[in-house]
């Protein structure tokens, strides 16, 4: 049996991309009934303890989710063994999470947008210098991803290394 999915969301400061695929996952496995937990972090420092941007919580709140009481965090070696999953937001994530994951760590480490067929490799847009649409782009794309993870993980077919 798989152990229960544990997935942390990793973008730079923690308060737009990664806070909206926290919710958008938390949403779908809510909705297809899979038992998962969900967090999400930054690799920088820069917003520990803060709210997420206001824009990326009224773009949770047009689809129903209310994410007001998320708090930032900074990514730990840890997390490596807390989650089973660590999904970085982009490239440059997906680096600086490579050099601080031990070499123990237990996590499956890929770009999120690698669960969706046709999309590997790509990041999930950054809004932070943006608009509302820039928001709203940045939702289409993690939804997309969490629909296709919460039925991977369901599947089994995206196992811990």
């Amino acid at each position: 049996m798989l152990p229960r999915p544990r997935v942390l969301f990793v973008c730079l400061g923690n308060i737009c991309r990664s806070p909206l695929a926290e919710a958008a996952f938390r949403a779908e496995a809510a909705a297809t009934g899979l038992d998962a937990e969900a967090d999400s972090a930054g690799t920088a420092g820069y917003h520990v303890g803060s709210p997420p941007d206001r824009r990326a919580m009224a773009e949770a709140a047009r689809h129903g989710i209310d994410i007001a009481p998320y708090r930032g965090r900074q990514v730990s070696a840890g997390d490596f063994h807390a989650f089973t999953h660590v999904f970085a937001l982009d490239g440059d994530n997906l680096a600086d999470l490579r050099r601080i994951r031990p070499a123990d760590g237990t996590a499956m480490l890929s770009l999120l947008m690698d669960v969706v067929p046709g999309r590997q490799g790509q990041a999930v847009a950054d809004p932070y210098y943006g608009d509302a649409a820039d928001f709203a782009a940045t939702w289409a794309q993690v939804s997309e991803a969490a629909r296709m993870l919460v039925t991977r993980l369901g599947e089994g077919t995206l196992s811990p290394r």
